[in-house]
């Protein structure tokens, strides 16, 4: 056991000149070294009381050694005994008598030893003495002589206490005699139970788990045998492998087997797996959903006017080059009955999302025109309606037009195993007008009819699943989806991962704006609160676990990335042809930024069908919102071009690519995207005009004037706004309107220009949906000098 000895009593042994010394003194010297304690009262190890009894040594030397000696040195008397051995007094502790050595001759303590009458000359022998050289304050050496013969005695009682405790035992299992087992029986059970689980283990096979692959040391591992082992039963059986080989899960069967372990499959369960419920339905949880119907047919046949008239909207005007941009979904009641309708566009850059339209709907109507016929994106969407086993309706459209003839698109229809009930089939066929209304009421009975024939249903009771139709990037709002749930319930608050996208749903609407809480099956809804913007055509799922949501989608992200090459260098249009013809360009590498997903994924699908054998397209970027400098510093680390689709870059992009020369090109219509490309490529791109800025305006209060319209009050940011200059209107950089100026005013007056930190009002030709915040560009086409 360790004896404390607290600073107060440390103190309290010291003396200086009769007196206790304080024990804050002894704390200041601790404290000065390094060691300073909490309090008087605290403990001190061995090092601090070396490092105080060192200190008080160097620091209290005494004043003459001759002091010291000073009763060393006597006279002994003639033919007397030696004197006895003589100590210096040291104080005693406070209320502890000291006990004075005993003078020779009965002399009392304390009393001067008489001196002897000297016989012969003197002669002075020293008698032995012990002499403390640390001077200054006297130490009760008695004191520690007590605690140590007290810690000695306990060590000796522990020792003796612990060797009659093994007596005692000892003893006591002698006594017992034949009542326990003793240590031989024992020894010999022990060896019974060993031999008997070594039987066991000989008859019970070793279980071994193997996976699809496997490393040849990993399966010796596995199997408690040594790899030389192993590897010999590989030679054996004609497969010449090492240690640090893979074999496949039938290589590895075999070996195990024939080594006597029982192989078991090793199931790896992914973080998908573990995340998204992929379990099949009960049939007496499932419920009646509505019928999911695509609209599908060739560009211009009438789809959008059709569902313009189903749902009383009109969404068509304003549409760039008559071709419907997005994708969109609504739901309606049809004669009390809800049907969902998706609109797909019928240019072919949109085969994908034709495609995407036919897979997660239930019944297809095939729109063809009247006075048109049977087009290639017509039997495109007739391909994809039986490659997903879907019902197709054919609406004959444009009846109301002179020059149309069913019965031609019928015999037409037949060619592709379309064959009316009129004419003996099972195709359901009947004559319309988009513009008139004529025959949709039976068209939509029909469309009532086939789905009730499907006896279509859904599990509304479990997490969501579907399909992501359309994304898009808004500016105030952030990321925003529309979603098909195809089962389970959508609730607001689910934590959802499309694709590469996960988040929360914070708000959810149906088509007409309203807010919903949930959406069951069959229910199209747009959401926010996504990381990012989705793809469109991307599986969507409700999970539980955001955590291991976001590590998904953190793998998927990795494995896109290591997916990607090496690029080249730079590029432009104009050299592109003299590239290629020099065997410079091998990849032409494109970035892709558009107003919505689909409108980008079609531009992309486009360039990529350019690919000859002389220059692969590649599209290495594709995203949803305006062209910024992180894209404009891509381009130029990877040699690429940037089109942009119905959007603009911002200032510093703008910037960034005029520095860095990255060639960047805007379009409105995908058909002049694809033709200038490919004229690039083929050596006959020969541009004559070139965009000039004037200058930008901001639109800081919209009113109306009675005949003239709406009215934009602007202030001119920077360059000059040009009533001659066509204009473009810009709505969080994406493209709203690009034409002309109707009026340029200045107060009252007409006016040529305005100049910058000048206000204005403009007015735009045969466009009204302006907004305060929007930007106006103003900017002239020049031609270029061959």
């Amino acid at each position: 056991m360790m004896i404390k000895y607290p600073v107060h009593k440390v103190a309290k042994d010291f003396k200086r000149k009769g007196k206790d010394i304080p024990s804050k003194e002894i704390m200041d010297i601790l404290a000065q070294y390094g060691h300073p304690p909490k309090n008087h009262m605290q403990p001190l190890s061995d090092l601090e009381l070396s490092i105080v009894f060192e200190y008080l040594t160097q620091h209290n030397q005494i004043d003459s050694i001759q002091s010291v000696y000073a009763d060393v040195y006597h006279e002994p008397a003639a033919k007397q005994a030696p004197a006895p051995k003589t100590e210096p007094a040291r104080p005693a502790p406070k209320g502890e008598k000291r006990e004075q050595p005993a003078q020779q001759g009965g002399a009392k303590p304390g009393a001067q030893q008489a001196k002897q009458p000297v016989q012969q000359p003197a002669s002075r022998v020293p008698a032995k003495k012990v002499v403390d050289t640390r001077g200054g304050p006297a130490v009760n050496l008695d004191k520690y002589d007590e605690r140590l013969e007290s810690f000695t005695d306990q060590r000796r009682q522990d020792v003796r206490g612990g060797k009659q405790k093994i007596q005692q035992k000892s003893q006591q299992r002698r006594q017992q005699g034949g009542r326990g087992p003793s240590g031989k029986r024992r020894q010999e059970e022990q060896d019974r139970m060993r031999r008997l689980q070594l039987e066991i283990a000989k008859k019970a096979p070793l279980k071994v788990l193997i996976p699809d692959e496997i490393g040849v040391g990993e399966l010796a591992s596995r199997m408690k045998k040594t790899g030389a082992e192993v590897v010999k039963c590989l030679i054996r059986n004609g497969v010449m492998a090492s240690l640090s080989d893979v074999i496949d899960f039938d290589t590895a069967a075999i070996i195990a087997e024939e080594m006597g372990c029982k192989v078991e499959k090793e199931i790896i369960v992914t973080i998908e797996e573990r995340l998204i419920d992929t379990a099949e339905d009960h049939e007496e949880d499932l419920k009646p959903r509505a019928p999911v119907v695509v609209v599908m047919g060739h560009v211009d046949h009438g789809k959008t006017s059709l569902l313009d008239y189903i749902r009383n909207a009109n969404v068509t005007a304003g549409e760039a080059g008559g071709i419907t941009q997005h994708i969109g979904a609504y739901q309606v009641d049809v004669k009390g009955n809800t049907v969902t309708f998706l609109d797909t566009p019928g240019h072919e850059a949109f085969t994908a999302m034709r495609a995407r339209g036919a897979m997660i709907t239930d019944i297809a109507i095939l729109v063809v025109a009247a006075d048109d016929g049977i087009m290639p994106q017509t039997i495109e969407s007739i391909n994809h309606a039986k490659a997903a086993d879907i019902p197709i309706i054919v609406a004959i459209n444009k009846m109301d037009k002179p020059a149309a003839n069913p019965d031609r698109i019928m015999q037409q229809l037949t060619e592709y195993g379309l064959v009316p009930e009129d004419w003996g089939g099972e195709t359901i066929v009947r004559p319309i007008s988009a513009k008139t209304g004529m025959g949709i009421d039976d068209l939509l009975d029909m469309v009532v009819l086939t789905a009730e024939v499907q006896e279509l249903k859904a599990n509304p009771d479990r997490t969501a699943h579907g399909a992501v139709i359309e994304a898009r990037l808004d500016k105030g709002r952030g990321p925003i989806a529309t979603l098909l749930v195809q089962k389970g319930t959508l609730k607001q608050g689910d934590v959802i991962i499309a694709g590469t996208a996960v988040g929360r749903v914070r708000a959810m609407t149906d088509a007409r704006g309203k807010k919903l809480t949930e959406a069951g099956p069959s229910v199209p809804v747009e959401i926010i609160g996504m990381s990012e913007v989705p793809g469109a055509g991307d599986d969507f799922h409700a999970v539980a676990d955001e955590r291991m949501a976001r590590e998904l989608v953190e793998q998927r992200k990795h494995e896109q990335k290591a997916s990607l090459n090496s690029s080249v260098g730079k590029v432009t249009l104009e050299d592109l042809f003299s590239q290629i013809k020099q065997g410079e360009m091998k990849d032409l590498n494109i970035i892709v930024k558009a107003d919505v997903q689909g409108s980008a994924e079609a531009v992309k699908a486009s360039l990529e069908k350019l690919t000859n054998e002389e220059v692969r397209v590649r599209v290495i970027h594709c995203a949803v919102g305006a062209i910024s400098e992180n894209d404009v510093m891509l381009a130029a680390t990877s040699g690429a071009i940037i089109v942009g689709f119905n959007v603009r870059p911002d200032n510093n992009a703008k910037d960034s690519a005029a520095r860095m020369k990255v060639d960047m090109r805007m379009y409105r219509v995908i058909y002049d995207a694809i033709n200038e490309i490919e004229a690039a490529m083929k050596g006959m791109l020969a541009p004559k005009f070139r965009e000039v800025d004037l200058g930008r305006a901001e639109v800081r209060n919209v009113f109306r004037i009675t005949g003239v319209g709406m009215v934009a009050g602007c202030y001119v940011l920077d360059g000059k706004m040009h009533r001659n200059a066509q204009m473009r209107l810009l709505r969080d950089n994406i493209v709203i309107y690009d034409g002309a100026i109707a009026s340029l005013q200045r107060f009252k007056d007409s006016v040529k220009e305005v100049a910058a930190g000048y206000e204005c009002g403009i007015t735009f030709e045969k466009f009204q949906d302006i907004k305060e915040g929007d930007i106006i560009e103003a900017f002239l086409m020049e031609q270029i000098e061959v």
